[in-house]
């Protein structure tokens, strides 16, 4: 049976390389630029590369200003605001924004599937896990059988995980690749069977206090 356009497409994009190479940054709004600091080079480990002190421009003078997604249009002109950098292993970075005034606390909560998921080897994570039981800090290890993950959640309510590759990983990425399309496919047509037989263990929960306080409602 010949294929579809669109399983002709799937099939070769499966073959493809991304021309997207790396994370450039992803951004979060913070509340306290240094205590952000604390957290991204004493605890995690990942150095501040660069600090941009801004000032928002965009206004009534800006003609464009109009045609930007009113969602855009969260600071008014003349805001002042810095923007961190803080830098990974292959040059992308985490960056975070802290605004002066009105706009000071744009920062939001997140839940579990928003977060951010940064690769390293075991020795890494080992080191991460040991500084957050050093200084009493809530964190939870996840055996997912496809990976082995540390999570910990920002003073500012991003969480954060750290990921393990297991010694059978190539075995699994070529499996799931083989079938990515063809389990989408079924999962959107209403079998939602499982297909992680790597399972792994419960969460290993390490108690401790939270660096993040949700604000009051």
């Amino acid at each position: 049976m010949a294929q579809t356009v669109t399983e002709t497409a799937a099939a070769e994009s499966a073959t493809k390389v991304s021309a997207l190479r790396r994370l450039h940054h992803h951004a979060f709004p913070v509340a306290d630029h240094e205590v952000t600091r604390q957290f991204m080079e004493d605890i995690l480990g990942i150095p501040l590369k660069a600090t941009w002190c801004e000032r928002s421009e965009r206004g009534a003078v800006d003609p464009e200003a109009e045609a930007m997604p009113d969602e855009w249009q969260v600071t008014k002109q003349g805001t002042d605001f810095c923007h961190t950098f803080y830098e990974l292993a292959d040059g992308g970075a985490i960056a975070y924004f802290q605004f002066d005034g009105p706009n000071k606390n744009l920062v939001g909560s997140t839940n579990i599937y928003y977060h951010l998921a940064l690769e390293t080897d075991q020795a890494g994570q080992d080191g991460i896990h040991k500084r957050l039981l050093d200084r009493g800090i809530q964190h939870h290890i996840i055996n997912h059988g496809y990976v082995t993950s540390l999570y910990v959640t920002s003073p500012d309510g991003l969480l954060f995980e750290f990921c393990v590759d297991p010694e059978f990983v190539d075995e699994i990425r070529e499996i799931r690749t083989a079938s990515a399309h063809d389990d989408l496919k079924r999962w959107l047509g209403g079998d939602h069977t499982v297909n992680n037989q790597w399972r792994g263990t419960p969460p290993e929960i390490f108690p401790g206090r939270s660096l993040y306080d949700p604000p009051a409602k």
